[in-house]
């Protein structure tokens, strides 16, 4: 079975390429193959459409963790994406790390159970053998836009 038919075949459906908001410049790829290395920019979450989706906020203040977690699944959508837009399909990908960074509210600690929204979505999509990944999970101040999750990759093709 393919990653595409898998994902099919899960009910999720990827999103449009990324749009960045009006008056923001882009110096950076979303995604850059050197070799058989892939590197994925921080993605956040986005709708259908492309675009940044909400909620938006900290999280534990104006975001809730399953709300946080559910944006992270959209990240995780958003990077699948844009990996396919890159690559012409996932079928070559095994993923190496995540990096994930939760906007939090002072006193919020609970930023491994947000990017398990990221996780999970990637094992159930990759399987243990391709799909398993080290990560972080990191609680910061800010984040671009005010969105609640901002997640970084590696991935290796085969």
């Amino acid at each position: 079975m393919t990653i595409a038919q898998r994902i099919a075949e899960l009910g999720l459906v990827l999103p449009e390429p990324t749009q960045i908001p009006p008056g923001v410049r882009l110096p950076f790829r979303w995604v850059r193959v050197v070799g058989k290395r892939v590197t994925v920019s921080g993605h956040g979450p986005i709708g259908q459409d492309g675009k940044v989706a909400g909620p938006f906020g900290k999280v534990g203040r104006d975001v809730t963790e399953q709300q946080a977690y559910e944006s992270a699944r959209l990240t995780a959508l958003g990077m699948l994406s844009s990996l396919t837009h890159e690559l012409g399909d996932l079928d070559r990908v095994t993923w190496l790390s995540a990096f994930g960074m939760v906007h939090v509210a002072p006193g919020f600690q609970a930023t491994p159970a947000v990017i398990n929204g990221f996780s999970d979505l990637i094992l159930a999509v990759f399987g243990e053998e391709r799909g398993q990944h080290s990560r972080s999970a990191i609680g910061v101040a800010e984040l671009p836009f005010n969105i609640p999750v901002e997640i970084e990759a590696e991935l290796v093709l085969d």
